[in-house]
């Protein structure tokens, strides 16, 4: 079964830290671009972070530039987001979603349209 499965959501208290990994299971990432999403209850979902397979290049949308670090260890078949100096406005479900079709992260804003394979989501509060 082709799946990914998110991990590592929690409740932190401000200026806390979380590291969500995003772990891939009937298939390899390796050739995949890599995309992290949260949705705030109300909200629409947001692109946050993106990793490409061509170069390996990282986006980050700007409110999590310098907070969030996403990165991926292909030996664990895993990619994870590091996510440091977290603020109540962080508090989402947070999924990841993967596609092998293209080389490069698009813009961050319609990153969703391009990634087909999506997790279930794991859920960051941070309390202030």
């Amino acid at each position: 079964q082709l799946q990914l499965v998110e991990s590592g959501g929690g409740l932190v208290h401000t200026g806390g830290s979380l590291r969500l990994s995003c772990a891939a299971s009937g298939f390899t990432l390796d050739y995949y671009v890599i995309g992290w999403f949260r949705q705030a209850p109300g909200k629409e979902r947001e692109g946050v972070s993106c990793i490409s397979v061509s170069d390996g290049s990282t986006y980050y949308a700007d409110s999590v530039k310098g907070r969030f670090t996403i990165s991926r260890d292909n030996a664990k078949n895993t990619v994870y987001l590091q996510m440091n100096g977290l603020k109540p406005e962080d508090t989402a479900v947070y999924y990841c979603a993967a596609d092998p079709k293209i080389g490069s992260c698009p813009y961050l804003p319609e990153l969703h349209k391009y990634l087909g394979r999506w997790g279930q989501g794991t859920l960051v509060t941070v309390s202030s």
